[in-house]
């Protein structure tokens, strides 16, 4: 599913224009990348948690060259499954 399917989704649901349903879509979007961004959790009870985790550095190697290349630690947003997600998909 694409953002525009879920669009459309949402404005058939809400029987309201497209333009309100692209705010609601962002608006809902935006909400979980602010709180990722303060370093928060975003919990959506019934579909899923969204954190952040830190990659640790490592070494890894350039496959062009064999060379070592030293990759730095970073943040990165983490998706994890609810109970009742993880059953329907089953």
């Amino acid at each position: 599913m694409k953002k525009d399917n879920l669009v459309e989704l949402v404005q058939e649901q809400l029987k309201s224009t497209k333009k309100d349903a692209e705010n609601v879509v962002a608006l809902v979007f935006d909400s979980i990348s602010k709180s990722l961004k303060k370093g928060e959790e975003a919990a959506i009870s019934g579909f899923g948690t969204f954190t952040v985790k830190t990659r640790a550095a490592r070494m890894g190697v350039n496959p062009k060259t064999g060379e070592k290349i030293h990759i730095a630690a970073k943040k990165v947003a983490k998706f994890r499954p609810a109970k009742a997600l993880k059953d329907m998909i089953a």
